[in-house]
């Protein structure tokens, strides 16, 4: 009986200590969505500048069409691409279709912008909760892990909402054509949005991951290198939840992109094994 207490009550201490941690967690996602409620607006806002057609996308196009009517002035006119270049975006508005779907969509806005901000103590609690099985020396990489990790995700997010979200967006607005006008529900568009935020977060915080395991010894620089045909079709399954081609492509490229950053990071920061004469040497030390 004392054998079978023995092994409960380590695993109710652990779902003890997992409780308290998410308890922690949600307390301070909710403190900062509430810091982020007024900024929902600001971010809906920034999150709908693609739908007029005006990106980064559209300014690159441009430049080069204008240099193509300087260099090649029949090219310029046989395809018509001073109607692309005086193109004017276009007044397009999301929609809505419920009564209280504005009000939900700020919440859940805000509730990943209140997640972000509470990224530093999230990571903290999540360290908190592993550190008991870490040696002394290992804990000592606390903030470390914190600082990376949360700067990481955060550029995760940056890098989708500036790059890719225009490219996504670009790619729906060129099916329209006469008698196919776009009609952009709010709630599936800020979903699909805030669903890919954290996507991409959590996958520029692979390599720190991948890093993270190796100091800890659990996977190795050869173990890596030697799988990546696999992380390669892990990417391509992860991507293939997504619907259209385009997403699907954005999506993979930069998940296998940062398991091949963790690769060269394990490389050159991981744990290193011992060589055969060290090994020998301690054991017989023993």
């Amino acid at each position: 009986m004392s054998e079978e207490n023995g092994k409960v009550l380590p695993f109710l201490e652990h779902l003890a200590e997992l409780r308290k941690r998410l308890i922690i967690i949600i307390v301070t996602v909710v403190i900062g969505m509430g810091l982020a409620w007024n900024l929902s607006g600001d971010v809906l806002h920034f999150v709908t500048k693609p739908i007029t057609g005006k990106t980064y996308l559209t300014d690159i196009k441009k430049q080069v069409y204008q240099e193509v009517g300087k260099r090649w002035p029949a090219a310029y006119q046989q395809f018509d691409l001073g109607k692309e270049v005086a193109a004017a975006p276009k007044e397009r508005k999301l929609n809505y279709s419920a009564p209280l779907e504005p009000f939900f969509v700020q919440c859940k806005i805000s509730i990943i912008a209140g997640f972000i901000l509470a990224l530093p103590i999230v990571f903290y609690q999540l360290w908190l909760f592993i550190a008991p099985g870490l040696t002394r020396k290992e804990k000592r990489l606390v903030v470390p892990f914190v600082t990376v990790s949360s700067i990481s995700f955060c550029v995760g997010a940056l890098f989708f909402l500036v790059i890719i979200w225009p490219v996504i967006i670009n790619f729906s607005l060129s099916y329209e054509a006469e008698g196919l006008n776009s009609l952009f529900n709010m709630s599936a568009y800020v979903n699909f949005c805030l669903r890919l935020i954290l996507l991409f977060g959590l996958i520029f915080d692979l390599p720190v991951l991948l890093l993270l395991l190796s100091r800890f010894g659990v996977v190795t620089y050869s173990f890596l290198a030697r799988n990546r045909r696999y992380a390669l079709l892990a990417s391509s399954i992860v991507a293939a939840f997504h619907a259209d081609l385009i997403t699907m492509f954005v999506i993979m490229v930069p998940l296998y992109g940062m398991y091949e950053i963790g690769v060269w990071l394990v490389f050159l920061f991981g744990k290193r094994k011992p060589a055969p004469a060290e090994a020998e040497a301690g054991g017989e030390g023993e």
